[in-house]
């Protein structure tokens, strides 16, 4: 059923408006932009109501110090990531060969619940990007496997009162990461037997995947494990984190219908690395676009629609996407 017609808002994640570097630019495409000053940058925006934040925070900034930042800016914590994807856990997070990283893991992760408890965070999120191999032969794929589960489950029974989410990616630190499809990912999430762990689902990653993101988004909603929704772009061979709907405006489309069709009610969340732009105006046109492409999809013919998918009739199909992005009879 649809959701109702109310004002859909926005969020971001905190690293948009921070110093973004890569393999090559190793200095980065800006200077470092300190915690407090990317709460700054976000409300500048004009266009966010709360923040995806990296934890731990810069060096001497507090809890404290970010909730007053995020109140003062009226921003909210939509959730709490912990960096178990730096350099301290280059051979692995939650499946690192030895025990004592595996431990810091699972002791980042567990401050990073009460992060999320002291800002009151409806979530925390686990992008385990080390959390893989590189090489053929290079690990066990079943001790791989019986660690990753065993993370996520030794924390999510520790704090049976908190959500818990895995954001999946196919690849990148890692050449393969363990956790690299919505299909696989769902898989060892039900393996934890933890009712209170569930996905995070990227629209750029699902593209790069080669899944279909709107499949996805029906698949993890009809499981009971849709934690968040976070939008970007990309070309389909890497995570580029473009704008959202720069490049795929009908997947974009069916994806926001989708969004719609199972009522999902809380804010939308952008996943952007704007390396060479102003992550403000990227922030503001990704905004555009989704609400421009969102009027779209709630001004589709629903009756037609449906019954063209009843059908499988794909040219039908076609006319009303057609229609609703080009005008037109």
């Amino acid at each position: 059923m649809a959701s109702p017609q109310v004002p859909r808002t926005f969020t971001g994640g905190m690293w948009t408006f921070g110093r973004i570097i890569d393999r090559y630019a190793t200095d980065g495409y800006g200077p470092t932009v300190p915690t407090l000053r990317t709460i700054e940058l976000a409300a500048e925006s004009g266009e966010l109501v709360g923040l995806d934040l990296n934890y731990p925070f810069d060096e001497g900034v507090t809890v404290d110090d970010v909730a007053k930042s995020l109140a003062a800016h009226g921003l909210s914590a939509v959730n709490i990531t912990p960096v178990i994807y730096d350099r301290g856990f280059r051979s692995g997070s939650f499946t690192a060969p030895d025990a004592d990283t595996r431990r810091r893991a699972l002791d980042l992760a567990h401050e990073s619940v009460d992060v999320a408890r002291q800002l009151n965070a409806r979530y925390v999120k686990f992008w385990p990007g080390q959390d893989g191999y590189d090489y053929p032969f290079q690990v066990d794929y079943a001790t791989l496997r019986r660690h990753a589960v065993e993370g996520i489950r030794d924390v999510a029974r520790n704090f049976p009162d908190v959500t818990f989410a895995i954001e999946y990616k196919l690849k990148e630190p890692r050449n393969r990461l363990f956790w690299s499809t919505a299909a696989a990912s769902l898989l060892a999430i039900e393996q934890t037997g933890a009712d209170n762990v569930g996905l995070v689902v990227d629209f750029g990653h699902s593209l790069f995947a080669k899944e279909n993101p709107a499949e996805v988004l029906t698949l993890a909603h009809s499981m009971g494990r849709l934690v968040d929704i976070e939008l970007d772009d990309n070309y389909r061979e890497w995570d580029d984190d473009l704008t959202a709907g720069a490049l795929h405006l009908v997947e974009t489309l069916e994806f926001l219908h989708v969004v719609r069709e199972i009522g999902w009610s809380e804010p939308l969340k952008l996943d952007l690395f704007p390396y060479r732009e102003d992550p403000r105006r990227a922030v503001a046109e990704s905004v555009a676009t989704l609400r421009a492409l969102e009027d779209k999809a709630a001004a589709l013919p629903l009756g037609e629609l449906r019954a063209a998918q009843s059908a499988h009739d794909a040219m039908t199909v076609q006319r009303i996407v057609r229609r609703a992005l080009l005008g037109g009879e």
